[in-house]
């Protein structure tokens, strides 16, 4: 039986394909990586669908920084299974992953990647998205969680921690501390306005999830892999899926060790498959499907990706699975909400950080960029434009600035 505090959700009135349209358009034009697309996230399901408001986000997204994983994809299976049960978790999924998953398994193979000249121009522009994105959802982010000055505290140590001390732990705890200052400082918590989350299950499949994401990973520590069978295969990649704290670029050492450290790809092939997996949408664990077709011995290169980006993807998902009955159980209990407030203003500094580290240092070279962030994120907090605006605007002013150098 769910929990008397977690309502059941309506999955008949809310259908897994409104989901999988929703998430079909992102996982066409969710440029910019991890950082970015929780700006992407934010402003299809809060502020344009409204599916879910800030204070519910905010939970969602500080549950699935907590736990190992990739957070945005982490985040859109969330939204799905809020939205439309378990189908609609898995509509998701697919749709948000299935694009650059696509794209880079048809990379396979073929020694391309994105390299100089136009694919570097049109790579740059897209990182010069993700300012404009993360930009937007910091500053509406701010505006609605960080009502109180003891938030905006929270908010700017969060931020000057995280730029001063990298590192995913250090994430942890400054989400931990977050919480901690939350409870202490808090006089009237945001959260405390909003719904609570609603969940289609309650704590016996969350423990049924705790369950298989331990009974896989064991053997996925310890059966060595000598070969790139798919078993070989589906312990690396869900071992990486399952260790890794931070999601995106942050899984690559992880799986360079288990397929470059092992002699099962060449270092070439795999930063091949790196460069590429910068200039396609959608979530950096798709690069998987890559991973997967280029190594598989003795199946199919399908058969190889299947595997490789199912076991990347599941662990992370398994374990939000097993926290969500508890996370959402702490809605309405007035300690927890104060706890709840400072995690998200925690969070806004986290990614006002990342907005700074990588997001800006990595796009923004000169004046000229600058000035085509400043347009882009006018275009999306002042005129409300789409997010595809956006893309075509830093991509094609990113190319002209190329051929003008």
């Amino acid at each position: 039986m769910v929990d008397s505090s977690i309502r059941q959700a309506s999955a008949s009135t809310r259908g897994p394909l409104e989901v999988l349209r929703a998430f079909t358009r992102l996982g066409l034009t969710s440029f910019g990586g991890p950082i970015a697309h929780l700006g992407y996230l934010r402003s299809e399901f809060v502020e344009r669908r409204k599916w879910l408001d800030d204070s519910q986000f905010a939970q969602l997204l500080a549950a699935c920084q907590f736990l190992p994983g990739p957070a945005s994809s982490q985040l859109g299976f969330a939204i799905g299974l809020l939205r439309a049960g378990w189908l609609g978790a898995l509509a998701a999924f697919v749709a948000f992953t299935a694009p650059s998953a696509l794209l880079l398994f048809a990379l396979a193979g073929t020694g391309m990647s994105a390299g100089e000249g136009v694919a570097s121009a049109i790579t740059h522009g897209l990182k010069l998205v993700a300012v404009a994105v993360v930009a937007h959802g910091v500053l509406q982010m701010s505006r609605k969680i960080l009502v109180e000055g003891a938030l905006i505290l929270i908010a700017a140590l969060s931020a000057a921690i995280i730029l001063v001390i990298e590192g995913a732990v250090v994430q942890l705890g400054v989400i931990a501390a977050g919480a901690s200052l939350g409870d202490m400082l808090c006089r009237r918590p945001p959260s405390s306005e909003g719904p609570s989350l609603t969940l289609p299950f309650g704590r016996r499949a969350a423990g049924i999830a705790a369950a298989l994401f331990v009974v896989l990973l064991i053997p996925a520590l310890f059966v060595p892999s000598t070969e790139p069978s798919l078993p070989g295969l589906a312990a690396a990649f869900y071992r990486a899926g399952a260790l890794v704290f931070g999601g995106g670029h942050v899984v690559l050492p992880l799986l360079e060790t288990s397929l470059v450290g092992t002699g099962w790809m060449s270092k070439n092939v795999f930063l091949a498959g790196y460069g590429a997996a910068q200039a396609v949408p959608g979530p950096m664990f798709s690069l998987a499907a890559y991973l997967g077709a280029e190594t598989a011995t003795g199946v199919s290169a399908v058969m190889g990706s299947l595997v490789a980006v199912a076991a990347v993807f599941l662990p992370g998902f398994l374990l939000l699975i097993a926290v969500l009955p508890f996370w959402a159980r702490l809605h309405g209990i007035p300690a927890a909400q104060r706890s709840i407030a400072g995690v998200g203003a925690a969070v806004v500094g986290l990614l006002g950080a990342a907005l700074f580290d990588p997001v800006w240092t990595s796009a923004v070279a000169g004046s000229a960029d600058v000035a085509i962030a400043i347009v882009a994120l006018a275009l999306l907090h002042a005129f409300n434009r789409s997010a595809l605006l956006v893309v075509l605007w830093c991509v094609s002013a990113s190319l002209v600035m190329w051929q003008v150098g």
